[in-house]
């Protein structure tokens, strides 16, 4: 049985190209970037030139591109980061409450040391509204962490507005790109943002590598000690070999955007035609104006989320309830409840098909005709 994955924006395969990139540095680049000698050198000229065309990627100079191990250290940074260093200022902090969970702990763990968060709900498409994120802005407020792209339902949140809305306070604006990046066009000048997320293995890069986007001049306190690397704010020998094959991933992704927009908007009108042929009931869970080309949420009406996905795992479809990083937890997607409330069946009949390069229409329609049949057997 030839199997079919359908769950990229848990994880992403890494690109050929990439994998190439990456054993040709872990053979040939293994000095210490911060040694003096050849070696050194030629593994600080590996960092600079990722560095940089990273960071053009989002219109970004050199400088506010920060190494990470991911997305997760990169959100705690930026939040934990601004909080304290700017606590003199205020210790109001607004978010959102459909966050992936490495944003909402982290405001939790603040509220734990005084800080006060509000979080904003979302409508039945996932988007905040503008109005009320200027109703919850307050003189103390310091930070706006508010997700680009959601990681469950794909819905793309009004970003150029919200710092758009904050050009003139205090507060800073912190976007957890890690859906986003790669798929949308980014230009962090001309959206005005301060602080971004992104990471690799997302894209087709290794795991274990991200950035975060600092506007230069803002200051951030770090919370790792030891050396002076990432012009210290990010203390520990740099992931040459990952960050290689970050650059690496990067230049595909951005080469390929265009094509692979057009690609995961048509997996979706495949899906949703062979449901509706098949006559199966379903609705989609996030907006359809507003939304990631390659995150696919559907809800199926009198069916249940695990013995759907462990049905379409025999059938060879890997796909998910939501977020990876919730997997085996009992409680309901906190995404689809802050749409949907606590009372709607849709946080238990939920399943998220996700896109990647690897995918055919034929792959598409296979899924789609494996799920109708699931559905017809479970329901009947």
């Amino acid at each position: 049985m030839v199997k079919i994955y359908l769950d990229h924006a848990a994880t992403s395969p890494m690109h050929p190209e990439v994998i190439e990139k990456y054993t040709e540095a872990m053979k040939a680049h293994f000095g210490n970037p911060s040694s003096i000698h050849s070696f050194g050198r030629e593994a600080r000229h590996i960092l600079d030139e990722s560095r940089a065309a990273i960071a053009r990627s989002i219109n970004a100079s050199e400088q506010e591109i920060i190494f990470t191990s991911g997305g997760t250290e990169a959100d705690n940074l930026a939040i934990m980061g601004i909080a304290h260093a700017h606590s003199q200022k205020g210790r109001h902090i607004i978010s959102t409450q459909i966050e992936h969970h490495a944003v909402l702990h982290s405001c939790q763990n603040l509220e734990k040391q005084g800080y006060e968060v509000t979080y904003l709900p979302v409508n039945e498409d996932g988007r905040i509204a503008i109005e009320d994120l200027q109703r919850e802005l307050r003189e103390d407020t310091i930070l706006v962490t508010i997700m680009y792209g959601n990681n469950e339902v794909g819905t793309i949140q009004p970003v150029k507005e919200i710092a758009g809305l904050l050009q003139d306070h205090q507060a800073f604006f912190h976007t957890d790109a890690v859906q986003a990046y790669g798929m949308e066009k980014i230009d962090v000048k001309d959206m005005g943002i301060d602080l971004l997320s992104v990471s690799a293995h997302k894209i087709n890069g290794p795991k274990g590598i991200g950035f975060l986007y600092v506007k230069d001049g803002l200051k951030i306190t770090p919370y790792s000690y030891g050396g002076e690397q990432e012009r210290k704010r990010r203390a520990g020998t740099e992931n040459v070999p990952g960050i290689a094959a970050f650059a690496e991933a990067v230049r595909i992704s951005q080469g390929t955007a265009d094509e692979k927009r057009i690609k995961y908007t048509a997996f979706k009108k495949i899906l949703k035609e062979i449901l509706h042929n098949e006559d199966v009931t379903f609705a989609i869970n996030g907006s359809e104006e507003y939304a990631l080309p390659h995150v696919f949420n559907i809800s199926f009406e009198g069916t249940n989320v695990e013995a759907m996905l462990v049905n379409l795992d025999l059938a060879g479809i890997a796909v998910s309830s939501g977020s990876a990083c919730t997997a085996g937890s009992i409680d309901p997607s906190h995404v689809l409840v802050a749409m949907f409330g606590k009372n709607s069946d849709r946080p238990a009949n939920s399943i998220r098909f996700s896109f990647g390069f690897t995918n055919t229409d034929e792959d598409i329609e296979r899924a789609a005709r494996e799920t109708a049949k699931i559905i017809k057997r479970l329901t009947a």
